[in-house]
């Protein structure tokens, strides 16, 4: 009987082991799909195959990029998926073409659309901006306008965690209309004179939270455009950059608003702006609500504080005109550092529609080691602790 006990016993660890290794992910690395790892064999159709293995799949894979530079042109990597856990590990450099025209009229490099759960760690994507760069200098509307390094649209549950993206010849990451996305680690270098090279940019997404992340780049660090909810940003380093902007906003009448959005722990240096709100001077129904500025050091930075809703780059669209973004319930705590220049905390509000329940609390900016100014246009709310400079608020 005892025999027979342990028998059985035996065949249960057995099933239950075997079922174990079912149910682990499958690894396919592309040096067996026939990727190679000298920089200069396209490798765009290994990595499709093994995104189309994966995501017929209906446990969990693995996407395994080893060490080495791998050729890569544009890569779409379409959902839904059979499964709900694949991992793109990169171990290696995806590099772009040299030729910025192979990638630069297609929207995106790299990009997930219908995706979930899909987890990408480490790993370097270099697009090779420069070239493209020199083109926009030089030459203006007859380059093409570039491709965002990595987009993620109509996703959810995905996860960016230490990858570097380098060199962009747009934004280096694009999240459009996705829920629960999370970026930790992330690197992002780009010239600081490079056009258009937003680090981070949040769109018509909701749940999105970015954190540990480090932006060095010609635009701005993060940008958070219309239909953004539930924002949260912290341990965030910019500069060289245009700062973390709201915006801009109100472009079109009907836009969807930006609510709820967390900003903390955050350092700026050298950099254009630090934390900026921009609406378009002209009609639109989009608002920003429920947004808190929290714990952030300034160092040499040209604007640490501004809201702009007379935004209306050419003077074309909008002059003579007001916003329609309602800007409400906006709270800057604990702000300090150093100003570039004198006015360092600017709110330039709609005439129609004046900033309300705006609060100040423990702000301290200064410019040349004196106190700054602040200069207010319809603008409301309240201070509380130390503020330099004095609150200009009604």
């Amino acid at each position: 009987m005892g025999n027979l006990t342990a028998f059985i016993l035996f065949l249960y660890f057995f099933s239950l082991h075997q079922s174990l290794a079912a149910a682990a992910a499958t690894t396919y690395n592309v040096l067996d799909l026939g990727a190679k790892p000298d920089g200069a064999t396209d490798s765009t159709a290994a990595l499709s195959r093994a995104w189309s293995a994966a995501c017929a799949s209906n446990k969990p894979t693995t996407i395994y990029v080893p060490r080495g530079r791998f050729l890569l042109r544009n890569v779409h990597f379409r959902g839904p998926c059979r499964n709900k856990a694949i991992t793109v590990r990169i171990d290696g450099t995806l590099v772009a073409p040299a030729n910025f025209n192979a990638i630069g009229k297609s929207g995106n490099w790299l990009l997930f659309e219908g995706a979930d759960g899909v987890s990408v760690r480490g790993g370097t994507l270099d697009a090779q901006g420069p070239a493209l760069w020199e083109c926009k200098k030089s030459r203006g509307k007859d380059c093409p306008s570039g491709a965002t390094t990595l987009g993620m649209t109509k996703s959810k549950n995905m996860e960016i965690i230490g990858l570097t993206s380098l060199n962009s010849q747009m934004f280096h990451i694009v999240i459009n209309g996705c829920e629960n996305v999370k970026l930790q680690g992330v690197r992002v270098s780009a010239s600081g004179n490079s056009p258009n090279t937003d680090g981070i940019h949040v769109q018509l997404s909701t749940g999105v939270t970015i954190l540990s992340t480090k932006i060095s780049t010609g635009d701005d660090c993060v940008s958070i455009g219309p239909g953004t909810k539930n924002l949260w940003i912290e341990n965030v380093t910019c500069g060289p950059g245009h700062g973390i902007s709201i915006g801009s906003l109100g472009k079109d009448y009907e836009e969807a608003g930006v609510e709820n959005v967390t900003v903390r722990s955050v350092n700026f240096k050298n950099t254009q702006n630090g934390l900026r709100i921009k609406t378009w001077g002209r009609p639109s129904k989009g608002f920003v609500r429920g947004v808190v500025f929290q714990h952030a050091l300034m160092t040499n930075v040209q604007n640490p504080i501004v809201i702009d809703q007379n935004y209306c780059p050419n003077n074309n669209n909008c002059p003579g005109q007001v916003s329609g973004v309602k800007i409400s319930d906006v709270s800057y705590e604990d702000i300090q550092g150093t100003s570039a220049t004198e006015v360092a905390v600017k709110f330039d509000c709609s005439k129609a529609n004046p900033c309300e329940r705006i609060r100040l609390e423990n702000v301290k900016l200064s410019y040349k080691n004196r106190r700054a100014e602040a200069s207010c246009s319809n603008a409301a709310g309240s201070v509380s602790g130390l503020i330099e400079p004095t609150s200009c608020l009604y």
